[in-house]
């Protein structure tokens, strides 16, 4: 059962709403779990869980990694054979500097290298979202208050997300890491979410 966008994009935009929905219910989930469980419990299942969520119905390969090319605007992602190697390299740095980097340069790592990879066919974007939240959250030690969370403020405030992505890129094309505009965008968009809370909004 599927829908494309093209050839019904209200429908397909309904069931992707829907999505995001649903995948929150499963993040909040998520985030008991970790705080329960701490960084072990951040694995593959995890996040093919979130990506399955997230384009069900809208695409067919959701929930595992991809095997076939794809491109990304001016992003060549890694080819489909190395996807699998570099995400549990991913997941295995995410463990091993659980408590070496700060909740916001964590969350950003994750964000960045997730799209950087692209692992899944559809969903990347959505998926990499939640599990920015997901570190930022269990790292600080709490489901975090506010009705606007960060990836919806991500969402609503792209260009200085596109910028950082870009520059965490070209930092890695040139043998460098650095992701701190990531993460000192950010910590702007958690303290926006927070200080909501603390007026009331």
């Amino acid at each position: 059962m599927l829908v494309l966008e093209k050839n019904d994009p209200e429908l397909y935009t309904k069931i992707q709403e829907k999505n995001l929905i649903r995948q929150y219910d499963l993040l909040t989930n998520d985030i008991e779990i970790g705080l329960k469980q701490g960084p072990t419990s951040f694995d593959k299942y995890m996040l093919w869980a979130l990506n399955h969520i997230a384009v069900a119905n809208i695409s067919q390969f959701g929930g595992r990694f991809r095997n076939e090319p794809i491109y990304v605007g001016n992003h060549i992602p890694p080819h489909f054979r190395e996807v699998s190697d570099l995400m549990d390299r991913f997941i295995s740095f995410i463990h091993e500097n659980w408590f070496v980097l700060t909740p916001t340069q964590l969350a950003a790592y994750a964000l960045w290298r997730m799209l950087w990879i692209h692992p899944f066919i559809e969903g990347n974007g959505r998926t990499a979202r939640a599990i920015c939240y997901y570190l930022l959250s269990v790292r600080i030690g709490r489901l975090l208050p506010g009705k606007v969370i960060v990836p919806e403020r991500i969402r609503d405030n792209r260009e200085p997300y596109i910028a950082a992505l870009r520059k965490a890129d070209l930092a890695w094309e040139a043998g460098n890491y650095d992701i701190n505009d990531l993460a000192n965008y950010l910590a702007g968009l958690l303290q926006d979410q927070l200080s909501d809370v603390s007026a009331g909004r």
